[in-house]
């Protein structure tokens, strides 16, 4: 994911609050929930586009919504957004602290293309293999699966791509006897 630069800086102020306060996971849960309410309503994309809502009855439905759910960080960045007309950033942003909590506590999300589904125990030794080949404490498996894979995996950590899948392979062959062995 591209990182915008002001959602950021908005993610990045948030991070350092939640780390000097020891509140990383607790405001991530948090933004998690308000991302689904956001999600389930509607209420960035069509509420409050609406060219009649004001910032005053914006805030006030944001109020009304999380102010018993989500610490007053959390508020405060929703009624910031608001006032500064920026609320259409709270995906990225809340990307962007995932993204920065992830990094402090040595983790990474790999997607992981199979052509068959994994079980629990597949994405744990996955997890294990990778996690020390991609320098990271703990690997957060999603699996796609891909029948073109036909066999073995496809891994994406990141910008590193490590291909064992058959397909590959075939296609490896294939190149080798259309030009022979020659060392590129």
């Amino acid at each position: 994911m591209k990182k915008h630069p002001v959602g950021f800086r908005y993610a990045s102020a948030l991070f350092e609050y939640a780390q000097e306060n020891s509140l990383l996971d607790s405001i991530q849960q948090e933004l998690d929930d308000v991302t689904q309410v956001f999600q389930e309503t509607n209420l960035l994309d069509e509420v409050f586009k609406h060219s009649k809502m004001t910032s005053e009855e914006k805030k006030k439905i944001v109020r009304e919504s999380f102010s018993s759910k989500v610490s007053d960080a959390v508020l405060n960045l929703l009624q910031i957004l608001i006032d500064n007309r920026r609320e259409q950033l709270y995906y990225t942003i809340a990307e962007s602290y995932r993204s920065l909590v992830f990094e402090a506590k040595g983790i990474a999300e790999a997607t992981v293309y199979t052509a068959k589904a994994l079980s629990e125990e597949e994405k744990q030794a996955i997890s294990q293999v990778f996690s020390k080949k991609a320098n990271k404490n703990q690997l957060l498996i999603n699996n796609v699966v891909d029948k073109d894979i036909i066999g073995g995996m496809r891994l994406r950590i990141g910008d590193s791509v490590y291909d064992g899948s058959v397909a590959n392979q075939l296609a490896r062959i294939q190149q080798r006897m259309m030009y022979g062995n020659v060392s590129r």
